[in-house]
């Protein structure tokens, strides 16, 4: 899959995605310096979402519209609190120049059909789906329909829902899908992220696998990336402080770029599949063990447990040999502290 000019996938370095969301505190301004940060701290992609209160739901004051479940937004109705996050479509041309402007892939996460199509005017790259959209099957048959690669976030998703999902966009023309190991808990606790469910979600789906990560730090992205993630959504703020709906579980530019430092060395940790020591092992080598002589010994005397012994450094023969060489006898005066080697044993081929 291609996102602007970086490819995203199996075999390449994994993609660092700042997701923005709420964290533009209501000003355009603070949206591109945010955009900006997220650049300077080593973000490969800044993603948005789009949609408006009335695309998303309805406003209605009634007991189903009250968040609760002991989220962060517990009380809020639901059309008063995306009234409050979203990101206004007349942002997202300049928001996307300034990503673009700052190296950055720039793509979003609509809501309904009248987003999707406002997305494919900007020419977005990719589209993502929401783990809370993944059940919605007629904006997948839209999102599908464009063509364009899609990453889908799997949060509560059972098995046969990702199946109906995944199924839902190939038949309608996505060819370039990946999917994100998501826990929709705002913020998540680590010990739900299950993590070993993305080698298992590469296979049961035949594609690249990410993840979504609400938890707090970053400890469990790059986690992520020692199963094989090839691609990290985490939600990005300039400042917590500033408050909004999303900035408790999102990560500073300080923060993010801890973060993508250490993917960055973790990835490059995995390597291949490796017996035997580096090159950079190979002056540690030394310091295995051998048979040294360990009590001084004259000619004709034999070597006894007493007097030979398996020590650190390495430069005598290696320990294998030991049962052999006890009870033979010395060709030679040998003194303390002398590695012993074959020509000091007589017999020592027999």
């Amino acid at each position: 899959m291609k996102i602007g000019a970086k490819t995203v996938g199996a075999g390449v370095p994994v993609y660092v995605v700042a997701e923005l969301s709420a964290n533009h505190g209501g000003s355009i301004q603070h949206a591109a310096k945010t955009i900006q940060a997220a650049a300077d701290a080593g973000a490969d992609a800044i993603k948005v979402q789009t949609y408006t209160a009335d695309t998303v739901t309805i406003n209605c004051k009634n007991d189903y519209f009250r968040i609760g479940g002991g989220t962060v937004w517990d009380g809020a109705f639901l059309y008063d609190l995306y009234k409050q996050a979203c990101t206004p479509w007349e942002w997202h041309a300049e928001l996307q120049k300034t990503a673009q402007e700052c190296g950055l892939g720039f793509f979003s996460t609509p809501f309904d059909n009248t987003a999707v199509d406002f997305l494919e005017k900007l020419n977005v790259p990719c589209h993502k789906v929401a783990s809370f959209e993944l059940v919605d099957i007629p904006l997948l048959r839209k999102v599908g329909s464009t063509g364009k690669p899609v990453i889908m976030s799997t949060g509560m998703a059972s098995k046969e829902e990702v199946h109906e999902a995944v199924n839902t966009l190939r038949t309608a023309g996505c060819r370039e899908l990946i999917l994100l190991k998501c826990t929709s808990a705002y913020p998540a606790d680590p010990a739900d992220a299950n993590l070993v469910t993305i080698p298992d979600m590469a296979v049961e789906f035949g594609c690249p696998v990410g993840i979504s990560d609400h938890t707090p730090g970053f400890s469990v992205s790059v986690a992520a990336v020692a199963l094989g993630a090839c691609l990290i959504e985490k939600h990005f703020t300039l400042s917590r402080a500033d408050g909004g709906p999303d900035s408790g579980f999102s990560l500073e530019p300080a923060e993010f770029k801890d973060l993508v430092e250490s993917v960055r060395t973790a990835e490059k940790s995995l390597g291949r599949i490796c017996y035997g020591g580096t090159a950079s092992e190979e002056k540690s080598k030394v310091f295995r063990r051998s048979l040294f002589v360990v009590k001084d010994v004259k000619k004709g005397e034999r070597f006894t447990a007493e007097n030979v012994r398996v020590i650190r450094p390495a430069n005598g023969l290696m320990p294998r040999e030991l049962d052999s060489v006890l009870g033979k006898t010395a060709t030679k005066n040998i003194a303390f502290g002398t590695p012993l080697i074959r020509d000091m044993i007589e017999n020592a081929g027999e």
